[in-house]
């Protein structure tokens, strides 16, 4: 099998209640390329604009879009070693990204974006993500795993700290053109429910 790959079969899939028809479909992990860019940018989109609304501003929504997922950064940092970009493909359909990177720091890896389309949103294909990203750091030699998140995004606060994470400081960056990031920043403490 190709190392890139990872194939997950739907009834599998950790606190999913799958539709009568999702048993057939194939869920996989893989390794985002170049010609998946613009797409992935047009799901981050409809993926923001559904649930950042009333967390941030819409004009912070659109900024952080341009900033962050441009079809050409993309593409420039999937050729960059030390990140690590991801998409969750059901039926060959681009449900959900993530993209990990290599911090400063000796030994830590960071979640710097994990998203799922609304539509599958609670069925446990984030915590597929985050287990990718456990896998990714272990073969990296890595042995931290951090991530921050929006104070407002109550909802993913919750799930993080289910899978793991615990708040362990404040993060708050001016990311420019007016905008402030109010974050926490969270690091992984419990690693039980991810050993091989």
């Amino acid at each position: 099998m190709d190392p890139l790959v990872k194939y997950y079969s739907a009834p599998s899939v950790p606190a999913c209640t799958p539709d009568p028809g999702l048993n057939d479909m194939i869920l996989s992990i893989l390794s985002l390329t170049m010609s998946d860019t613009h797409a992935l940018s047009t799901l981050a989109e409809r993926i923001w604009h559904h649930h950042y609304d009333g967390i941030i501003s819409l004009e912070q929504i659109d900024y952080m879009l341009a900033q962050r997922y441009h079809p050409l950064l993309i593409q420039q940092q999937i050729l960059n070693q030390d990140i690590w970009w991801r998409k969750l493909v059901l039926d060959e359909m681009m449900i959900g990204f993530s993209c990990c990177i290599r911090t400063g720091k000796p030994d830590e890896l960071k979640i710097d974006k994990l998203y799922i389309h609304c539509d599958y949103q609670r069925k446990g294909y984030g915590m597929l993500l985050v287990a990718d990203a456990v896998e990714t750091m272990r073969e990296n030699n890595l042995r931290s795993l951090v991530l921050t998140v929006n104070k407002r995004n109550h909802t993913a606060i919750s799930a993080y700290q289910r899978y793991g994470f615990e708040i362990t400081g404040d993060s708050i960056v001016d990311i420019g053109g007016g905008f402030i990031m109010n974050d926490y920043l969270m690091t992984m403490t419990d690693f039980t429910r991810w050993r091989k």
